[in-house]
């Protein structure tokens, strides 16, 4: 079976607390080509919007820098920003998230990515809300629906060896 032809791995979306939200997926490549993929601008721009145009308008992968992604959908204009605070490649990011049609509601992410050994990158995401509402208003809005697009895009990009 050709890597184009590997199935998906499942989307693993938990609540460890009552203000987090854990997803976990398996990659079917090197960790570095996953880290290259969360980072690199004209990767990002392949997957993140999950097929949607994507314009990425900063990233700035350091201690500090600064992200803005801004995705065109059929319903609208959707722009999405946040900081890093921690930047050790290719292991970890840690950043803030905030979309434009919630200022004000700022989730850090702390983002890991564990070389399993065999040319597969396990990635575990951890969200931090401010308080369980806001979690749970992530959880009803789509999130995980949305997620297992841009990974099924991140899929296809990383089994074409770009």
């Amino acid at each position: 079976m050709s890597t184009s032809q590997v199935r998906p791995h499942p989307l693993s979306v938990t609540t460890p607390s009552d203000r987090e939200v854990r997803t976990e997926r398996v990659f079917n490549a090197p960790r570095e080509r996953v880290w290259q993929a969360m980072t690199d601008p004209k990767l990002v721009a392949q997957w993140w919007g999950r097929g949607n145009r994507l314009v990425i308008e900063r990233l700035e992968v350091e201690r500090g820098g600064h992200w803005r992604f801004v995705e065109h959908t059929p319903d609208g204009v959707h722009g999405f920003e946040g900081r890093f605070r921690e930047v050790s490649p290719p292991e970890r990011l840690v950043q803030t998230f905030e979309w434009d049609g919630m200022p004000g509601y700022v989730v850090i992410e702390t983002m890991t990515l564990e070389d399993l050994g065999d040319g597969r990158t396990r990635l575990v995401t951890t969200s931090l809300f401010h308080t369980t509402e806001e979690r749970d208003g992530m959880l009803s809005s789509g999130m995980t629906t949305g997620l297992e697009e841009s990974y099924r895009a991140l899929d296809a990009l990383l089994a074409s060896g770009a």
